[in-house]
């Protein structure tokens, strides 16, 4: 089974609130970007023309690579509240 397939059989039950707290001053500073391309959900996007970080936390699978792999070690990173951001499922 591909990541795609593999990533459909997850329930999601997001927070309000994002539990993915970048510095975004920080993140300007930074120069791999590397949370974009090291997250297997897509939960980071660099929009050029505004020069930001756009965080779509819903994605998360709360593996926590964007926390090791960043340079900055700007990410505030904890884990959703109780009964919120994902459930593992077999599938």
């Amino acid at each position: 089974m591909n990541l795609d397939k593999k990533l459909y059989t997850l329930k999601y039950s997001p927070d309000t609130e994002s539990h993915l707290k970048p510095d975004f001053e920080q993140c300007k500073l930074c120069i791999t970007k590397c949370c974009v391309n090291i997250c297997p959900a897509q939960v980071y996007e660099w929009n050029e023309e505004t020069q930001e970080l756009i965080v779509n936390f819903e994605n998360c699978l709360e593996c926590g690579a964007c926390r090791i792999a960043c340079e900055r070690q700007c990410l505030n990173w904890q884990y959703p509240k109780g009964t919120k951001g994902v459930t593992f499922k077999q599938g």
